[in-house]
């Protein structure tokens, strides 16, 4: 995302969407209410009363609606921002809707942007360059590639055969084995070639295999290639390496490799008992005392007033704020926790009954160990 220009008086934003990452943003910085501009094409009103209005020409022009309804369409890579019409050449009053995609600009009027808007806006803002990582995560019959971008984590192929059994060694397995060797290959030389980075992973010898194949044949992949042990294949194999931190390095810069890592690192110590506080009340509690670290709260929750606050109080703290996104199982982990929760810097000791229960508030300390 590129800011094109900030009025601090009339909280002008004029923003440029880059990547489908930024989409996601866009999608969550926008609000209804807001005053939303773009070029977009509508009939022209003015055309001969006897054209049929199918027919009518369009014209691109600069529309600002106050938004009723924003949209993000993750499939089609686009967000669509529908209201009245409140400045343009004419139609005023009329409703239309903005289809934003990437490439495109976009104004917004933020007199006074919540604590959400600015996390919001300077990851996206920092994440210009966000690096394209391909993941592979692999084992003979089962095996999974994504590509990562910043938020977006994009399916590029599910490859799932039938392989038959060693008893057949010579035979057939050997020749199911290496058909599914080289698509796989052919799979990870068509997408690496735009990758950052290339990272294979898996339980068995497969990714060795794959390792030696491109070692070998392909020599500008060789120099993008890391290679990790999972103990699973597939889409699983993927989330497990995300959240597993084995490859911080070669996923740093990666958003959504950081979303995996950070709610990982939360459900550890909340199982050992260490520095953390989970739902509104405690975290409210805990950011009035000065203790988080890092705050984690759920996409849904940015727009709940009652949460504003404690976000606002948060930032103003310096405290890191951390939007995860409610799909995928970096969400549903933080949704089963309450939808906010924070990771803390000292010992600390909330007064606040945990949510659902009716035992006393927790009475002593939690250790740091």
């Amino acid at each position: 995302m590129r800011q094109i220009h900030h009025d601090a008086t009339t909280g002008l934003y004029r923003l440029r969407i880059e990547t489908p990452s930024d989409l996601w943003r866009i999608a969550r910085f926008l609000h209804p209410g807001e005053i939303v501009g773009a070029s977009t094409t509508r009939r022209d009103p003015e055309a001969p009363p006897d054209v049929a209005g199918a027919e009518r020409s369009r014209r691109r022009v600069f529309l600002a609606v106050r938004a009723e309804q924003v949209e993000f369409h993750g499939f089609t890579k686009h967000v669509r921002v529908t209201g009245p019409i409140v400045e343009g050449p004419f139609d005023i009053g009329r409703h239309h809707t903005l289809d934003l995609g990437e490439g495109e600009e976009v104004s917004v009027v933020k007199p006074r942007p919540s604590a959400a808007d600015r996390t919001i806006l300077e990851e996206g803002l920092k994440g210009v360059d966000d690096p394209t990582l391909l993941i592979a995560a692999v084992d003979w019959g089962d095996s999974a590639i994504v590509r990562l971008r910043g938020r977006a984590i994009q399916a590029v192929a599910e490859v799932r055969r039938t392989i038959a059994g060693k008893q057949y060694e010579g035979g057939q397995s050997e020749k199911d084995r290496k058909v599914y060797l080289e698509e796989l290959l052919a799979i990870l030389e068509r997408e690496g070639a735009t990758a950052t980075a290339v990272l294979v992973v898996g339980p068995g010898f497969l990714k060795e295999e794959l390792q030696h194949r491109i070692a070998e044949e392909h020599p500008d992949l060789k120099r993008k290639l890391k290679v990790y042990a999972t103990a699973e294949s597939g889409r699983v194999g993927v989330e497990e390496l995300l959240r597993s931190g084995k490859a911080t390095e070669a996923l740093r810069g990666s958003v959504a490799a950081e979303e995996a890592e950070v709610v990982e690192r939360l459900v550890r110590s909340l199982a050992g008992g260490r520095r953390t506080a989970v739902g509104p009340a405690e975290v409210a509690e805990a950011v009035d005392a000065g203790a988080p670290e890092t705050l984690l709260v759920s996409e849904s929750l940015l727009t709940d007033a009652a949460l504003a606050s404690t976000l606002d109080r948060a930032r103003a703290a310096r405290v890191k704020i951390f939007v995860v996104r409610d799909d995928g199982e970096a969400g549903h982990r933080l949704a089963a926790l309450g939808r906010v929760a924070a990771i803390l810097r000292y010992d600390w000791t909330s007064s606040v009954t945990p949510t659902g229960s009716t035992e006393r508030p927790r009475a002593g300390p939690r250790t740091g160990a």
